[in-house]
């Protein structure tokens, strides 16, 4: 299989319309306008009865202390963990391409309400919902696709890597809570093929990212 985007070239950056948070001079950041970007893909191997589609960051740091802290950076060298920004299953074996803001146009505080989606599909939960768990104004249950927003004083350069599954199954079974893990879990034994794209993204100042 392929997979592209209308929106960006694999291994190029991500336009801020597709992110959680856009570079802000004053204040670092603000919050953008998070659609979901475009995707097609082609070539889906004979036999395939649904696609699964999993955006994951891994660069995200493994130590919050010093994310969008004042005087203090998160080293490119601080090791990283996966975030979850979309977990979109069950899409019918006959599609072959999602809109532009399709399942996401905007941030929404407390999160989209899930797992149900249009046409019969389901969004699962992405990592906001464990990020933004101790914030009273914006905890919540995060169904669906929100984009990057990276720290703001990071060094490194974050990937978003949009991967599709296409599965030997009509309905993805998940144990459990419907997050990345348990997604990733329950795909196993079910993949006929996959193919990815990656995005890049970063809100901070060309002086501070370090790119090798």
């Amino acid at each position: 299989m392929k997979l592209i985007s209308n929106a960006f070239a694999d291994n190029t950056a991500i336009p801020g319309e597709y992110a959680f948070a856009i570079p802000e001079p004053i204040h670092h950041y603000a919050l953008s306008s998070n659609r979901n970007p475009h995707l097609a893909w082609t070539d889906a191997p004979a036999g395939t009865q649904s696609f699964v589609l999993v955006c994951h960051d891994p660069d995200v740091p493994s130590v919050g202390d010093d994310v969008n802290q004042a005087g203090k950076r998160v080293a490119a060298d601080l090791p990283r963990v996966d975030f979850y920004h979309w977990l979109l299953l069950d899409i019918p074996a006959d599609t072959r391409q999602i809109s532009a803001g399709s399942h996401s146009d905007g941030v929404t505080a407390k999160g989209k309400t899930g797992p149900q989606a249009a046409d019969g599909l389901r969004h699962g939960l992405n990592d906001y919902s464990v990020w933004f768990a101790a914030d009273p104004q914006m905890a919540g249950d995060y169904f669906g696709y929100d984009g990057p927003c990276p720290p703001w004083n990071d060094e490194r350069l974050h990937h978003y890597i949009f991967t599709l599954y296409a599965l030997d199954v009509a309905r993805l079974e998940v144990q459990g809570a419907l997050n990345g893990a348990a997604v990733l879990a329950a795909l196993q034994g079910h993949v006929l093929a996959q193919a990815s794209l990656t995005g890049t993204y970063t809100l901070a100042p060309k002086e501070l990212l370090r790119v090798d």
